[in-house]
């Protein structure tokens, strides 16, 4: 089987793994709200009314998955203030976390996304990684220096065609 494949990288909390993967992956409208948040721009703001106007789901369960999204952390909400018409209203808006943004990158395809936006997701995947791997080493008394050394070889390694 010769299959181009795509790593993934999901860093899970660890206290409710089942609950957020149910809720993302359980549920249509939480997938296509991830999916909705890419084709705008991963770091751009939610707006509740436009998820509410353009999926095809009632607004009632486009609400309930949002909360849901939220009280698990894949997304935070905030609430904007805006005026028309000599009116202020309140808008709620959301936002993925870091942790939601690698649930959406999920649903990507890599031919979709920027070479900008690709690199910086790199980085930041690199940085997280390097986090859980340190806080791994500290716990399994692994030298921190036998990580560096290790590191430093693989990255003067030629790579192989």
């Amino acid at each position: 089987m010769n299959t181009d494949l795509h790593p993934y990288v999901v860093f899970l909390p660890e206290e409710h793994k089942t609950r957020t993967l149910g809720a993302i992956f359980g549920s249509r409208a939480a997938v296509d709200i991830l999916k909705f948040s890419l084709k705008q721009g991963i770091s751009k703001k939610i707006y509740q009314k436009d998820l509410v106007k353009r999926l095809a789901y009632s607004n009632k369960t486009v609400i309930g998955n949002l909360k849901s999204l939220t009280k698990l952390r894949i997304l935070e909400e905030n609430m904007e203030k805006t005026s028309e018409k000599g009116r202020i209203t309140w808008i709620k808006t959301f936002r993925l976390t870091d942790s939601g943004r690698w649930f959406a990158l999920l649903l990507a395809e890599p031919k979709d996304l920027p070479e900008n936006e690709m690199g910086e997701i790199l980085q930041n995947l690199f940085k997280s990684y390097v986090q859980w791997v340190r806080d791994l080493s500290d716990r399994l008394h692994v030298s921190r220096e036998k990580l560096e050394r290790t590191f430093e070889e693989e990255m003067r390694r030629e790579m192989k065609a």
